[in-house]
């Protein structure tokens, strides 16, 4: 495959010839992400789904932009991957949380998406690790290649179309650098290639900082040999047991920024749709990709240059270069996979949104709540299957429906403003449940197709934002013993409480009654009483509720 792609990545004319590479992926089908309906209209099928326009923030105009592609109906989008020598931290969960809600959502408006998404398996940090533990760099880079998928298909983010990683790709990154030194663009010494800033007029029109401002930038050492402080590496010479490969300039390895600039180019050409990462890699990282690909094809342009925000902690942003970071294997020992996603789904994905406890408990208790709500509806309904049409649907049932899939879609396609969407899934939830447990509900004339329509609207919804359990109660007990880990008890312990509290309810010694349901609740444990028993769901601990904690 590497060498069929590095001929097509040859095809590529210097600056100044016209040239457009675009290497068709192999796609999944066209089709919504939404499961096999009951005779309901789906939401992918109403007139809401296509009439709105996407709109997206560019980094590159600073303002919100109609969504146009390229070619009508297909989609372009490359995504910054990690540089994978160690767990990935929540910080880089919301990156590809961010893009595979954008990604999904594309595919909901029928798109076919090319989605890029790639691995840094080649950098002085993984080297670093690698002499550190005493282990090959590329294989440790592999392992953790490996653990960051795992971490994703926990997360439920889809697949990317491909995944590249830099040491596959050695063959087109020196051929993109000899492109860019034969264009006046790149100069070499002693091994070493650097890119010449001031050469090329428009360097920071994506950052927006001048030439005259900049300094040598993350992972770019300052060598008084480069031309312009702010000049970056192409090409790195190898020092002394280092990994390297052969080029003409000798043994080395690629700079950071170039891996990018030739990946996408292989996969997607120099002029696609949707360019996105961190808000950190808008400078030096994106930047200095700008520059080497429009060096190496004057015809390079991205349509939409799209940033989320940090995850911060005390209102720093969390890294490892800090140490101030939660991995998301640390998070998800004790809350949920999907409870994590809703929390950074939570806040629009270009705001910043502080990490905190009560925020995680918060997203674990509402996704309890949507999936109890499910599995209640799911119950009531049972194994019945009968068809229905919108003529079957009480008229105020459609209307909540479908001011609930204007909302939907209103807000998705407002720059993916997710907490919107989430928020205006509050009512048909409560409608659910006013059906199934109140006695008003209970009564009303075409319920069972009521609460099938309900249903099946919220569980597309949840498809679609990649919060879709493959089973309701399963989800649910997990849930549950997620909130027992963080309570530090098991279900014998709560059981045999529970029992202790009926006991004292029977004796009349209120007073211990009350304590014990409040000792539960401060760890995060309510109880619910019907009746048919005593029942308990996971809640937000006593203490984490004080206004004084809530931060």
């Amino acid at each position: 495959m590497a060498a069929s792609l590095l001929n097509l990545f040859k095809s590529c004319r210097p600056i100044g010839l016209p040239s457009r590479l675009r290497i068709q992926l192999p796609l999944r089908p066209p089709g919504k992400l939404t499961q096999p309906r009951r005779s309901f209209t789906p939401l992918s099928s109403t007139n809401n789904g296509d009439s709105k326009e996407l709109w997206l923030h560019n980094t590159m105009s600073r303002k919100k932009e109609v969504f146009k592609p390229k070619v009508e109906g297909q989609v372009g989008m490359y995504v910054c991957g990690v540089t994978a020598y160690d767990l990935s931290h929540i910080g880089h969960a919301r990156v590809y949380v961010t893009f595979d809600v954008l990604f999904r959502y594309l595919k909901h408006l029928g798109y076919q998406v090319s989605y890029v998404r790639n691995f840094t398996d080649v950098d002085d940090k993984i080297i670093a690790r690698a002499n550190e533990l005493g282990e090959d760099p590329i294989s440790l880079s592999r392992r953790f290649c490996e653990e960051f998928n795992r971490d994703m298909e926990l997360l439920q983010c889809l697949d990317p179309s491909v995944q590249p990683r830099v040491s596959d790709h050695i063959p087109h990154i020196i051929h993109l650098i000899n492109q860019i030194i034969d264009n006046g663009y790149a100069y070499e010494v002693d091994g070493d290639v650097y890119f010449s800033v001031d050469k090329f007029p428009t360097y920071g029109k994506l950052s927006g900082r001048k030439l005259e401002d900049n300094r040598a930038g993350e992972r770019v050492a300052v060598d008084t040999r480069k031309r312009h402080p702010a000049d970056f590496a192409l090409w790195k010479s190898a020092k002394e047991g280092e990994v390297f490969w052969e080029s003409p300039w000798g043994r080395g390895r690629p700079g950071w920024h170039i891996e990018c600039s030739a990946m996408s180019a292989a996969y997607l050409g120099f002029s696609f749709d949707i360019h996105g990462g961190g808000m950190d890699l808008v400078f030096p990282h994106h930047e200095n990709e700008i520059a080497q690909s429009c060096a190496a094809c004057d015809s390079s342009n991205i349509s939409y240059w799209i940033h989320n925000g940090f995850v911060t902690v005390d209102s720093e942003k969390m890294s490892k270069s800090l140490g101030n970071f939660f991995t998301i294997r640390q998070v998800i020992e004790l809350y949920h996979p999907l409870a994590l996603r809703l929390f950074l789904m939570g806040t629009h994905y270009r705001s910043p949104i502080n990490y905190s406890d009560f925020l995680l408990e918060s997203a674990s208790e509402r996704v309890f709540y949507i999936y109890q709500t499910l599995h209640d509806c799911e119950s009531v309904l049972g194994e019945k299957d009968s068809t229905f049409d919108n003529g079957s649907v009480p008229s105020d049932t459609l209307t909540s429906i479908n001011t609930f899939r204007s909302e939907f879609v209103a807000s998705m396609s407002d720059d993916l403003l997710t907490p919107v969407t989430l928020a205006a899934m509050s009512e048909p939830l409560k409608t659910i449940n006013d059906l199934i447990h109140t006695r008003k509900g209970k009564k009303q004339p075409r319920r069972e197709e009521s609460l099938k329509a309900l249903e099946t609207t919220v569980r597309e919804v949840l498809t679609i934002l990649g919060l879709m359990p493959t089973s309701y109660s399963e989800v649910l007990e997990q849930l549950k013993e997620k909130a027992l880990k963080r309570a530090g008890l098991n279900e014998e312990d709560v059981l045999q409480r529970v029992k202790e509290r009926t006991d004292a309810r029977k004796n009349k010694e209120y007073e211990r009654s009350d304590a014990i349901r409040k000792e539960l609740a401060s760890v995060g444990i309510a109880l619910m009483d019907s009746p048919e028993g005593t029942t308990w769901r996971p809640a937000i601990p006593l203490a984490l509720q004080e206004p004084s904690t809530t931060t």
